[in-house]
């Protein structure tokens, strides 16, 4: 399964991150880490139902990759 960040958008209430979490689960996914700096969370999800969290206004997920500084 593919990794996943999720991300809580400003003004959006924190409840829509736990919602989000629940989808991940209950849609055959996991939570694999959550950030304490941002609020969001990493999780491994199934690729064909990444469509399912997208669609929520609330949230932001981008696929999970490595990230490097110059």
């Amino acid at each position: 399964m593919p990794a996943i960040n999720v991300t809580l958008k400003d003004g959006a209430d924190k409840k829509e991150l736990e919602n989000a979490k629940k989808t991940v689960t209950d849609q055959g996914g996991k939570v694999t880490h959550e950030f304490k700096l941002i609020k969001g969370f990493t999780a491994e999800f199934p690729a064909d139902k990444v469509h399912t969290l997208s669609t929520n206004d609330h949230i932001t997920v981008e696929n999970d990759g490595e990230v490097k500084t110059q």
